[in-house]
């Protein structure tokens, strides 16, 4: 009796994939932490520094300026040279990095090694996202790329709690917060060596045998590659300038425009939330940061279950106006009530924590293969570079023009959002990676043929 035969895309779900999935997660559980801790350690370490609000918006943004510059330039090489090798080195760069923030003795240093991080996240990005969703089958994929997020605010809320202990510690406080980021660095790391490179990756460079070689090992002897993209003539021509070519410019517009929105009134608001609640009346209020942290992390788990209940474009389009009034309701009631203040921040933390899901759905489903990395990179370029100006004008916002003003302005910036989703975003759930990527794949349709314009389809065994 013949062995059923499968391809990458309904494969079933393997050890390997929780694998693969684990460190992709590892990644994003250090982001998180990353970015929290250094909103606890700021409070802390601002004080002993003198530090104005520019430089407080400089460190609190730092990591988001590197965060620019390493998906941008290692997206763009995972293309070239593979998604495997940045996937290990750019955590050496992270792990270093936050070891040294135990020795800084002032701003400038912390702001350089902040940058550091963030340009080997900013890879980890593109890399590790692209890498999981071009091994995972497609009835988990959404789950899995989405999960990120989850672990990206375990990580966060995780920072928060740990920043509570360790700030009654004294002056130097802020050192163990920092370096206490290390720990699930250096076990992600070790974890990564030994990690195969992407078959997608390998069949599109012309490896098709190595690819092949890899199905059989990590996936098993009854799963074949079946349909994916070969490179073609046209190859050559791809990368940042194929991604702002006439078939994917409204993707990558898209894509870039889409993830700005949502990340920028995210990074900004949680970077400085203990400054946010403070302005709010909530100074010293561990019971109104612990429920902001409780609903980031139940809306994370519960945006998993709405990525699957409905489709891209009807989640990213509810997701999105809620967020607008939540927010722009959040700026009107300042100075009133601070119970109806809590409850539309609640709203907001609850939406704006599923909705990040699709930040790390809707990027990888959006580019061909050969494209990829570059496309994730460019995408999560725009956001950060975005986020980070958010992040550094956020407190300089508030001491100049007050909360109402600072959130009526964020919430202009998600109905940009809105807008940009309801007239572009293609509906890609339960495709293949393969159609889903199609650029010829409209909003809200499905795609009217197979081919890829960029590279030839070949279905290989």
């Amino acid at each position: 009796m013949n062995e059923q035969k499968y391809t990458i895309d309904d494969a079933p779900f393997k050890k390997f994939h929780f694998r693969i999935a684990g460190l992709t997660f590892g990644s994003s559980f250090c982001d998180g932490y990353s970015l929290g801790i250094i909103a606890m350690a700021l409070t802390v370490f601002g004080p002993q520094m003198n530090m104005n609000a520019m430089w407080t918006g400089l460190i609190g943004s730092s990591a988001l300026i590197g965060l620019f510059a390493g998906s941008l330039i290692l997206g763009r090489l995972s293309d070239r040279v593979g998604r495997q090798k940045i996937f290990l080195v750019n955590f050496l760069l992270i792990t270093v990095a936050t070891i040294l923030q135990f020795f800084v003795s002032s701003p400038e240093e912390l702001f350089i090694l902040r940058l550091l991080i963030g340009f080997g996240l900013g890879g980890d990005y593109a890399v590790g996202t692209t890498l999981l969703a071009e091994f995972s089958p497609k009835k988990y994929r959404s789950s899995l790329l989405a999960s990120i997020n989850v672990v990206w605010t375990i990580g966060y809320v995780a920072s928060n709690f740990v920043g509570h202990y360790l700030g009654q510690g004294g002056s130097d406080s802020w050192r163990w917060m920092l370096v206490s980021a290390a720990i699930p660095a250096i076990v992600v790391l070790i974890l990564r060596i030994g990690t195969p490179e992407s078959p997608r990756w390998l069949v599109s460079m012309g490896r098709v045998e190595e690819a092949r070689q890899i199905v059989k090992k990590h996936l098993g002897p009854n799963v074949e590659m079946g349909e994916m993209t070969t490179g073609t003539e046209n190859q050559k021509t791809l990368g940042f300038r194929g991604l702002f070519s006439k078939k994917l410019r409204k993707r990558m517009a898209f894509g870039g425009i889409f993830k700005l929105t949502l990340v920028i009134p995210y990074f900004a608001i949680y970077t400085f939330l203990p400054s946010i609640l403070s302005t709010m009346g909530f100074e010293q209020n561990f019971f109104a940061d612990t429920m902001l942290n409780l609903f980031l992390l139940v809306g994370a788990i519960v945006g998993l279950w709405l990525l699957a209940k409905f489709s891209r474009r009807g989640f990213t389009i509810g997701a999105f106006t809620i967020l607008t009034v939540s927010l722009f309701s959040l700026s009107l009631l300042h100075n009133s009530s601070q119970f109806l203040m809590l409850i539309a921040f609640l709203i907001f933390t609850f939406f704006m924590s599923a909705a990040s899901n699709l930040t790390l759905v809707y990027p990888a489903e959006l580019f061909p293969t050969e494209i990829r990395g570059s496309g994730i990179g460019m995408v999560t370029a725009i956001s950060r570079i975005g986020s980070a100006i958010g992040t550094f004008l956020l407190p300089v916002s508030l001491s100049s023009f007050g909360l109402s003003a600072s959130m009526a302005g964020m919430a202009a910036i998600l109905l940009v959002g809105l807008i940009v989703s309801i007239a572009w975003a293609p509906e890609t759930k339960s495709l293949s990676l393969n159609d889903a990527s199609n650029p010829l794949l409209e909003a809200g349709h499905p795609p009217m043929e197979t081919d890829i314009p960029f590279t030839k389809n070949e279905k290989i065994t």
